[in-house]
Parts: C-alpha cells; structure tokens; sequence
C-alpha cells in the first residue's frame, strides 16, 4: 500500500507519512465527550475532524478500528484532582441515579451526531465500565516506582517520571516552569508535588460514584481512562490518539506519562489535535454567555442566532476550515456556509441529472487527483471543496446547454463527487423534516405543481404559470427553466 498520506503530529511538531503499526490495520482513539452536560459547537469540530479521518482512512484501504471513549467518572469540578464529581451533583440536584444522568445526556449526543452525519466508532467504551482496569493499571505505575498512595488515594510522581524520563514533551511545558507557575489548592497536602495528578482518589462520604480498591473505596482520576481504555482495545502501542486542542495539557500530558510509566514506552505513535471554534474571538463558555447548545442551533432558539441551521450547514462550516485552524463563529459566516453548502449539493444533484454527449468540452479529469492530494496533505478539507466548486462550474455549463461532457468523463465525474461529497465530506442533502416517504412526497408534491406550470405556459396560461411559480418563490424555493423542463432548489 502507498503511503501518501500526511499528518501533523503534536508530539514531533511536523507533518509526517502516516505508516501504521500493523498495516492494513489501524488503531485510533479519540477523547469522546464528558457526559454530564449538552454538546456544543465545539463538541461538534472533534467529532467531525475524526469522523474525517476516519472515513479517509477507510476510502484509502485501512482496516480502522476506531475507538471513542466516554467519560462518565472522575471529572471533577476544579481542576483534575479537586471538587465534586459532575455526574454526581448533577444527579444530587434531579434526584436520579448518576448513570440516569448518563443516559440521557449520552442519547442526546448520539442524536446529534448522527444528525452531523457522524460515523458511530467501533468501540465506545465507558469510564465506568473499566475501573478493574483502570486499578490493574494503577497497580503497574505503582510496582514501577512512579506513583505513592497518600490518605486513600494514589497520586503520580510527576518529579520523579520527569528525572527518568520527560514530562512536558507533547505541550512543550518545562517542570521548572509550570511549579512556579502552578497555584495552591485546597486539599493538595496529600500530594507531595503540586503538579502530581490524582490516579485514584479516596471518595467523601458523600460522594455518590465510588468502587472498592485496595486503596479506599473512591474513584478513578480522569487521565487515567484513556490510557487504560487505549490499551486494552488497540494494545500498548497504536497509531493515532486524537481530541481537541484543550486537551493537549494536562489530560494527554497526563497520559503519555501515565502509559510510559506503567508500559515503559511510549505507547501512541501521532498525536492528531483540532482547533477550537470562538465566538467574536472568544471561547465558548456559560460564564461569558455565548455557550450555543447544537439543539439551539438546530432550531435557532439561542439569542445570539439570527436562524436555525441545519445540521448539513454545520458540518460544511467546520469543513470549510483545515483542522488545525481556528474557526470563528458568527451568524455572517454560518449563513455563508448555508449558501455554499446549497450551492454544491445544486451543482451535485443537477451533476445526476446530466446527458452525455459525443465529446467533451470540459475538463474534468484530474478532479479525483486533486482532491486526494488535498486529503493527503493533513485532511486539508477546504481545499477539497475548493476543486469541488471549480468542477461545479463545469456541471453548470453542461446542465445550461453551454458546454458537454462524454459517457466516460460523466461518469468519472459522478463517481468522484459521490466519493468525495458523500463518503469522505460526509455531506447529504437536507431532506424535508420527517421520514424518508415523507421526504419523497413532499419532492413529488413540489414536482406536480412545477409539472403543472410546465403544461399552463405551453398552453400560453400565463397567469396559472406566474400564479404557481410566484408562490413557490415566496415560500423559498429557486425556480430555474431549463430546455429538459425545470429545475427546483429549496
């Protein structure tokens, strides 16, 4: 298999050729969602960038085992190691069973996802479900010498792991630097470094999440899941470990020190982290007001929108920027995506509509090279919807009778557009609300009342015609004669 593929690893600070462990086998594992509250926009971009590479990886020939953990233990409200479970004073305030709170918020985001057009991963493992791992895993960093229980709960030695090893090579973070610079908390006298990181921590007597342990009865700390997750599905080593940027320091610091300490090597090979999305330059955030929940902006309900977008338009959005760059939000620039989302999927649908011709006029042969150099070079998705539009172009003038194009070349150009619109982009057009024979009728009902404005102007009916195409373009549909009949976009 060639390797043309190229990504940017955090770790090295450099694109490099993806050559996998175990090939045709892929390992991935990315930080899925802490399940305590509802996604946001910037839930959305993690899921879409590896929901990007995950079907790159598999339209290139990859076996992909995609792994996508949730955490629904050990998330505190502080800081990693300090305050009260999340889940847990969730289900204290609705009076529910912590995994009831789970549940739903789990459902939710699925429900989004798959209105993103997010491919479910292989293995969706639960925090919860693996605390006798996560205690096995304890166990190794403390037979190693690199952790030491203090009053019930077991903390990592980052001073000792970084005189051995190296801690800070994936953020860049200097130990010397981050003491000075590290603030005191409440609670940290059982640490003998403030920067050690809670592996287990002994549970309050209040506390509602908790499993016995050698140690106390208590719970794991967060950093620990996805080292011990990771290892169990894709084995010490594996080839890609992704999440958002934010999680870059402490959560993936956390861990690579963790799976060193415990395995003795390094056990991720590239390191893959998205930007975030802002709003007027700004991270999201409940405190500074502009936290806009995807359920809000599927139905346009937050004050900050001026509309409800689709989800179709959402996705395009964050398509329409690299992975590694920030994307700020505004209602300008989601209405420009809506535009140009509606734009290419005009040009696809007419693009199956087309008639080939003797020869062609248009060149549209090295579309599909073009558009996998650009997949090629680190996911750089705007690019591809670049050479998408330019091939728009051609559709357009064949659809308009200005140009034509050959069997072979259509098909070519059909083949690719479903290649790279459908299955890489993960793009589809918005269908009416509702069920897939709702969506057929209502295209049929559209069809009828345009058929019957075709037979009104061939019997010169010009009011019949006026009235039909008037009342569609006030309820927002784009009427285009064409010299086959018509051609409708909503």
């Amino acid at each position: 298999m060639e390797h043309n593929l190229f990504i940017y690893n955090t770790l090295t600070r450099r694109k490099e050729r993806f050559i996998p462990l175990n090939e045709p086998y892929v390992g991935m594992y990315v930080c899925g969602p802490t399940v305590y509250g509802d996604g946001h926009l910037g839930h959305a971009r993690p899921a879409i960038t590896f929901d990007l590479l995950f079907r790159w990886l598999q339209q290139s020939g990859y076996k992909v085992r995609y792994v996508r953990n949730i955490t629904d233990v050990g998330h505190l409200e502080h800081d990693a190691d300090e305050g009260e479970d999340k889940i847990a004073k969730k289900a204290r305030l609705e009076q529910k069973e912590p995994m009831e709170v789970v549940q739903y918020y789990l459902n939710r985001y699925h429900k989004a996802m798959e209105a993103l057009n997010v491919l479910p991963p292989s293995i969706e493992p639960h925090a919860s479900g693996h605390i006798i791992e996560q205690i096995e895993f304890i166990k190794q960093i403390l037979d190693a010498g690199y952790a030491y229980i203090s009053e019930g709960s077991v903390y990592f030695d980052v001073r000792k792991y970084d005189h051995d090893h190296k801690y800070g090579i994936l953020s860049g973070r200097n130990i010397d630097d981050l003491l000075e610079n590290t603030r005191e908390l409440d609670g940290q006298q059982e640490k003998h470094c403030s920067l050690d990181f809670a592996l287990w921590k002994k549970a309050q007597p209040e506390h509602i999440m908790r499993w016995p342990s050698p140690w106390s009865d208590g719970f794991p700390g967060w950093h620990l899941e996805c080292s011990t997750m990771g290892t169990k599905y894709l084995g010490q080593q594996f080839d890609i470990h992704g999440g958002g940027m934010d999680l870059v320091f402490p959560h993936h610091e956390c861990e690579i020190a963790q799976s060193t300490a415990a395995l003795g090597h390094e056990s991720v090979r590239y390191w893959m982290h998205n930007n975030m999305i802002t709003i007027n330059g700004q991270k999201m955030g409940k405190s500074l007001g502009n936290f806009i929940t995807l359920d809000e902006f599927f139905t346009g309900s937050h004050k900050l929108l001026d509309q409800a977008y689709a989800p179709m338009t959402i996705r395009f959005f964050i398509l329409q920027a690299q992975y590694r760059s920030t994307v700020d939000f505004s209602n300008e620039a989601l209405k420009a995506s809506e535009k140009g989302y509606q734009r290419l999927m005009e040009a696809y649908s007419r693009l199956k509509s087309l008639k080939p011709a003797a020869t062609s006029t248009v060149d549209v042969k090295d579309l599909r090279a073009k558009c996998t150099e650009a997949m090629n070079d680190d996911l750089n998705s705007p690019i591809v919807i670049s050479h998408l539009f330019e091939a728009a172009k051609a559709i357009n003038a064949v659809a308009d009778g200005k140009a034509t194009i050959s069997a072979e070349d259509l098909e070519e150009l059909k083949a690719t557009y479903k290649l790279f619109v459908e299955d890489v982009l993960g793009l589809k057009a918005d269908a009416a609300e509702g069920s897939s024979s709702t969506s057929d009728a209502y295209k049929k009902a559209v069809d009828l009342l345009l058929n019957i404005r075709l037979e009104a102007k061939q019997n010169k009916d010009w009011a019949t015609s006026d009235k039909i195409r008037n009342a569609l373009q006030a309820a927002g549909f784009t009427i285009k004669d064409t010299k086959d009949g018509f051609e409708w976009s909503l």
